[in-house]
């Protein structure tokens, strides 16, 4: 088994050398600049889009949704679960119908289909597989919905009980303030999309392209006061709202990004992409007129005619960041760990100077490359203990997901991080339930 675990770090640290763009945070700071200046986003947009020198090429950029990749409802038994996108992929046989895949499959889909960086895919497959799936099985994996059933792909000797899925990783890899999904402790499930809040998504993304000059961009820039919404929706109606440094800080942000980054259709009117209503609703699971939707759990659909952003401009680790930071820039809340403490409007921030012994304060987290080095640094310090119970052998365990962390943070210079001063987290109940404590 661990001779299968050390082939996969192999595969890992392959595509780490041959393939993972560095980051360049020279691009943070200067977006750091521009906001003091403008605290306008969508000059940040512009600036962020001005890399982009590719040329449309229809050919290359067409997603398949025929043939092979014909859409099929799922069946009794396939998991679909929080994350529309790798439903449907599921849906079209990108990663396997079942709706339980590995970690090379996975990483393939959501690059050919979406044209997301390699280095962005993989470290989000490796936690996963890590915190919500199997790295002992044969296929390293996990599923992307409920606990797996079948037996060829997890169960691996090692695990000290069954995985439970992305939709029982509530705090881990799911988080409260959602788009499209409630808070687990207010609507009793975290998976379900919920048609009230889609249709507050649908109607803040702008649609009238002839005042747009980077249409996906823009959209996203709009979608700010949505956002803020729904956090302060949950500081409102969640005793339980937990907001921490991976889920929250970091995943968080990707139900918000995502659509207009990776589901926007690009075309040579509009290379930088381009998300429609029916798109938008097609990736969703929703059917109907506005106003009227209805929601069909688990039929999330590639449209027909779509084409993804060029693989010679992927969404990379790097895009991320400086989408999280547009946002953090006008909100400081979305960058801190905090949340309720058991009751509601009770939100309270950590001082990060003190869970990290000073290695950095919430002053400079969008300055330099400190919001990077301290998420991946936080998860490596306090993996141990999230995993414990887990598996037989923590450290062999955490091997794929240490390797990637190292890899993303090579030669960026960060502060090191000894120790987290973790009992801050007790003040926050919600921590405490998702872990079962």
């Amino acid at each position: 088994m661990i001779s299968k675990l050390s082939l996969v770090l192999f595969a890992l640290s392959t595509i780490q050398v041959t393939a993972f763009p560095r980051l360049n945070f020279n691009d943070v700071k200067e977006l750091t600049k521009i906001a003091k200046k403008s605290g306008q986003y969508p000059h940040l947009a512009k600036r962020q889009e001005l890399k982009r020198q590719t040329a449309f090429d229809p050919t290359t950029q067409k997603v398949s949704t025929a043939g092979e990749y014909a859409w099929v409802a799922p069946g009794a038994g396939d998991q679909r679960g929080p994350c529309p996108g790798l439903n449907a992929l599921a849906n079209h046989g990108y990663i396997p119908h079942s709706g339980v895949t590995d970690i090379p499959t996975v990483v393939s889909a959501v690059n050919t289909a979406f044209g997301m960086g390699i280095d962005l895919g993989t470290f989000l497959a490796v936690f996963g597989t890590t915190f919500d799936g199997d790295p002992f099985s044969l296929d390293p994996g996990y599923s992307i919905g409920g606990p797996a059933t079948s037996e060829d792909v997890l169960g691996g000797s090692g695990l000290l009980e069954t995985p439970l899925g992305l939709s029982g990783s509530h705090n881990n890899f799911e988080a409260d303030t959602s788009p499209t999904r409630g808070d687990l402790y207010v609507v009793e499930n975290d998976y379900l999309l919920q048609v009230d809040q889609f249709q507050q998504f649908y109607d803040a993304v702008p649609e009238n392209m002839a005042s747009l000059t980077l249409p996906a961009p823009e959209q996203y820039a709009a979608l700010f006061p949505f956002r803020q919404a729904r956090f302060n929706n949950s500081i409102a109606t969640n005793p339980y709202f937990f907001f921490p440094q991976f889920a929250g800080v970091f995943v968080s942000p990707a139900g918000y990004i995502f659509p207009l980054r990776m589901m926007a259709n690009n075309s040579a009117e509009y290379p930088s992409g381009y998300l429609d209503k029916a798109s938008f609703m097609s990736f969703f699971g929703i059917t109907g007129e506005s106003g009227s939707f209805e929601y069909n759990a688990g039929w999330e659909r590639i449209p027909n005619n779509f084409y993804r952003r060029p693989l010679s401009d992927p969404y990379t680790i790097s895009d991320f960041i400086l989408d999280i930071l547009s946002y953090g820039l006008q909100d400081p809340r979305l960058l801190s760990i905090g949340g309720n403490t058991g009751t509601t409007n009770s939100f309270t921030g950590l001082d990060i100077a003190n869970l990290t012994n000073g290695v950095f304060n919430g002053a400079t987290l969008a300055q330099g490359n400190n919001l990077q080095c301290f998420i991946f640094q936080l998860v490596q310090s306090e993996a141990p203990t999230l995993v414990t119970g887990l598996y037989e052998n923590v450290t062999a365990a955490l091997q794929p997901l240490v390797e990637s962390i190292s890899g993303n943070l090579a030669g960026l210079g960060c502060p090191q991080l000894e120790a987290v001063n973790a009992d801050l987290y007790d003040v926050y109940p919600g921590y405490a339930k998702a872990k079962g404590v």
